[in-house]
């Protein structure tokens, strides 16, 4: 009798089967003679209507407390619906409320709320049609990433998130240590990190790809998918303290079938959820971002448009354009230039080449013009970059000289290097950020609202 899910409940004919309903109580509207009460628990977006009956035993006791917010089981029979937003609805036979909840004190009672006073409650958050629908978009989204790679011959490799090393070279890192603050040790007033719990200064990880590149070049195709760190004090819609990423590194593969990866990666990822995710994608196509599923199948079908940076530079420069940030070769592209580059002059995503080297890492291969690098950044309509990545340096005696002319402490990097002694390949891979590729799903402006429990600055509530 016991079905598992609301959304299972929901597929199934009014035939008078006995059916177990458990969840949260959206609405309740009473008319004269029957209560009609809204039941969601979280495995869709749409609610099951249980019609409450004035003549049910108790129904004076037990109808003040079918507010929203009240966790309830209800047993009963599924029939047809009168209404027409459903097939079938619940006749309840028994009514357990298993949580009150206080309407004077509940929050939630209105239909809409500001997403700014939702995080102020971000506790309860969840409960609201716009945040269940964007952690099940999440959801489908993660497994979907983890079925591409698995489809595709890659290996999932869990990277340190505890790091001595700074793979971006930014800085930007929250340090790790077990020493009391109150009575750190120094020697000649700098910290005596050799007694501390690593012997050595410690990290959270800013991105796994530099120890993702150890295990590609033992296992050829590998991927790492999980929580990296900024300690950036910037307190904007797009930043956070702690987010995910999906970092894959392929062993004996160039800048071209890493762009030819990241594009099919994209489009999968793309064309899953628009298959799986229908209720969810109509409701932020209607309520978040009117066109938001038209945009994403014209992305899914096109085939991306490749140009280097020079010429992306040459096009912004003649296009008249007047840009906020004047455009010179030699700048890193903004985001202002990235738009435009993919809604005015290409209409659909655009991948950027071979950048200048005084603007990209360490660790990205030298071109042999000794100017630009290896890199590849795929750009998007409405938000610009979504992908960054590159072929990796190879050579030992390149690699080396780029770390000591960007400034690293060529100890931390010791093994990285020796990578390129012992059986180097030719090897690339990118980075994707997936709070924003979800923000670009579901047309979400604020990075916050995409993530379960936001850390950013001055916000840590949980």
């Amino acid at each position: 009798m016991k079905e598992k899910t609301i959304k299972h409940i929901l597929t199934l004919e009014g035939d008078g089967r006995e059916v177990l309903v458990e969840g949260w109580i959206r609405t309740r509207r009473d008319s004269k003679e029957v209560s009609f009460i809204a039941v969601n628990d979280g495995s869709t977006m749409n609610s099951i209507q249980v019609v409450l009956e004035r003549t049910f035993p108790g129904y004076d006791e037990i109808n003040p407390r079918l507010v929203n917010g009240a966790s309830v089981s209800i047993k009963g029979k599924l029939v047809p619906s009168l209404g027409k937003e459903q097939s079938a609805e619940v006749s309840p036979l028994e009514i357990k409320i298993l949580g009150d909840a206080s309407p004077e004190e509940y929050p939630l009672q209105k239909k809409r709320h500001s997403f700014e006073f939702l995080r102020e409650i971000a506790h309860l958050r969840p409960r609201t049609n716009t945040f269940g629908s964007v952690m099940r978009v999440r959801n489908a989204m993660s497994f979907a990433i983890h079925k591409y790679f698995n489809d595709n011959g890659f290996v999932y490799v869990h990277t340190p998130i505890i790091t001595g090393s700074d793979c971006e070279g930014a800085g930007e890192m929250f340090h790790v240590t077990n020493f009391d603050l109150n009575n750190i040790p120094r020697v000649e007033g700098k910290i005596d990190y050799t007694k501390d719990f690593f012997g050595k200064e410690a990290s959270l990880t800013v991105s796994g790809q530099l120890n993702a590149e150890i295990y590609a070049l033992a296992l050829k195709n590998v991927y790492t998918f999980g929580p990296t760190f900024r300690a950036e004090k910037s307190n904007t819609s797009r930043h956070l303290a702690e987010f995910w990423m999906i970092e894959p590194e392929m062993a004996f593969c160039d800048i071209t079938g890493n762009m030819d990866t990241a594009e099919h990666f994209i489009k999968y990822i793309l064309r899953y959820v628009l298959d799986n995710c229908a209720d969810d994608m109509n409701f932020f196509n209607s309520m978040i971002e009117k066109g938001i599923i038209e945009n994403l199948e014209h992305i899914a079908a096109s085939e991306f448009g490749r140009i280097t940076y020079t010429d992306a530079v040459n096009e912004l420069k003649k296009s008249g354009q007047k840009f906020e940030f004047p455009v010179e070769w030699g700048i890193d592209l903004q985001s202002e230039h990235e738009k435009f580059l993919t809604q005015e002059v290409y209409k659909k995503p655009v991948i950027v080449t071979d950048y200048p080297k005084d603007i990209k890492a360490f660790y990205m291969k030298l071109n042999d013009d000794g100017k630009t690098v290896r890199a590849m950044d795929v750009l998007v309509p409405r938000l610009g970059e979504i992908i960054g990545g590159s072929e990796r340096e190879n050579d030992y005696n390149k690699l080396l000289g780029r770390i000591n002319d960007m400034g690293l402490n060529e100890k931390d990097y010791w093994w990285y290097l020796e990578l390129r002694k012992y059986g180097s390949a030719p090897h690339s891979g990118f980075g994707l950020g997936f709070e924003r590729l979800i923000q670009f799903v579901t047309g979400m402006q604020n990075i916050r609202d995409v993530i379960p429990f936001p850390r950013c600055v001055d916000t840590l509530d949980f």
